[in-house]
């Protein structure tokens, strides 16, 4: 059930991505049947690559910004680090998560040992 799940999600995001890539090739060549009327046809091409590599830049740029990293406080505990980093670095957290459901998914048995023992010492007397 999950695995059809995800492989449902990642077929829908393969079709979106798709379909992105046909709008922007159709909308690069109405950009240059436009201007190729005005300008010669190497100056045509010259405008809609120059504003395909901007449009690049620009994603690029949004992509790779960082936000400020927030001071943690000696109180945060491991779940307050953890979200923090999953908000700093998301490609990783996915990646570690991806991994983790695998594992769980192969074997159970250590899920549910690390669980008890997760548990377990939550309950334990603090001395």
């Amino acid at each position: 059930m999950i695995l059809k799940r995800a492989l449902s999600t990642i077929a829908a995001a393969s079709a979106i991505a798709a379909a992105a890539s046909v709008a922007v090739i159709a909308a690069a060549f109405a950009l240059y049947a436009l201007l190729a009327t005005y300008l010669v046809p190497a100056g045509a091409a010259a405008i809609v690559a120059a504003l395909a590599a901007l449009l690049a830049l620009l994603g690029a740029l949004i992509l790779l910004h960082k936000p400020a990293p927030t001071p943690l406080k000696e109180s945060d505990g491991l779940s307050a680090r953890a979200i923090d980093f999953a908000r700093a670095r998301p490609v990783i957290a996915i990646g570690a998560a991806l991994a983790l459901g695998l594992v769980a998914f192969r074997n159970p048995k250590l899920v549910t040992a690390a669980v008890t023992a997760f548990l377990a010492g939550k309950s334990a007397p603090k001395s």
